[in-house]
């Protein structure tokens, strides 16, 4: 059987072989994924998951890689990619955007037009679609809070359109994490109104505290860990002393410490060993367990 010969067939997209899963994450690390296809649309993408169904063949969406983390080994399986998935209309207050569009660009654009509600996600480096899979997040708001329905595909390769009550938003969860076999294609955001002037100064002065406060000179996923009710993830894993701690080319960052960097060289299976020391110390010493927010592709 040769998958990409087969893929290719299809005539659904861009097919990419031995895609470089390093290459494509904010963490820099991974193996190659057999190929990686750039679907043309959903017909395109049913087509192409009803192959891979058929075949059962390991298979994954991906967005702009900046909440994952892959083994160095192979990931047998094929990536796809939604990056045609880029439409933007904007009427009013009211945003309808494709699963494949940045989520900081789209936050720019809006702000600067003076809609009000996506602020926080100017410093947040992933799509849309991954966006509302994670339910990201900054500055005590979220994606629960604008976006008031979203188009999917559903595991029956059904389009249907779910409300902001059935995609079940909490603080970085959402539906689509319990049904994974559900794909995002497109979201309709409400936002408020407001000056664009004072939108921005709040931007660039969150801006500048991210850059003092933050490792953005390295690759990273952002935080690792989901703050839990009482405390700072940060501050507990300060107070265990893995501030600075590294595991091969793995770093707990000295600028904040629920930030993983990547020093040069690091692999996932460093990164996967510095997040399991710092939970069981966390739960050791505190008796909190700690939640990654970012997600271990194997």
């Amino acid at each position: 059987m040769n998958i990409i010969k087969d893929i290719k067939s299809l005539d659904v997209g861009k097919v990419i072989s031995d895609y470089s899963l390093k290459e494509h994450t904010t963490y820099k690390v991974g193996g190659k994924s057999i190929c990686a296809v750039v679907v043309n649309d959903i017909e395109s993408l049913i087509t192409l998951l009803k192959y891979l169904k058929e075949y059962n063949i390991k298979h994954m969406v991906l967005g702009n890689g900046s909440n994952v983390i892959f083994n160095s080994s192979k990931y047998d399986g094929v990536i796809i990619k939604l990056d045609n998935f880029n439409n933007l209309s904007i009427i009013n207050n009211k945003i309808t955007v494709g699963a494949g569009y940045m989520l900081n660009k789209l936050a720019l654009r809006v702000s600067r037009l003076g809609l009000s509600g996506l602020e926080f996600a100017t410093g947040i480096p992933g799509t849309v679609g991954g966006a509302l899979y994670m339910n990201a997040g900054a500055y005590k708001t979220d994606m629960g809070y604008v976006v008031r329905s979203v188009k999917v595909l559903t595991d029956k390769f059904e389009v249907k359109t779910l409300s902001n009550k059935e995609l079940d938003f909490h603080y970085r969860s959402s539906f689509f994490q319990k049904h994974k076999d559900y794909i995002c294609l497109e979201a309709n955001i409400t936002l408020s109104y407001g000056d664009p002037i004072e939108i921005m100064n709040l931007i660039d002065e969150r801006k500048k505290r991210r850059l003092e406060t933050q490792p953005l000179e390295y690759p990273s996923a952002g935080s690792v860990f989901r703050n839990p009710t009482s405390t700072f993830a940060g501050k507990l894993i300060e107070d265990i002393g893995y501030k600075g701690k590294s595991v091969g080319g793995a770093m707990v960052s000295q600028k904040h410490a629920n930030f993983i960097i990547n020093t040069g060289n690091a692999t996932g299976e460093d990164i996967k060993e510095l997040i399991h020391q710092i939970k069981e110390k966390v739960k050791e010493k505190y008796n909190i367990d700690l939640k990654v927010e970012q997600e271990f592709i194997e």
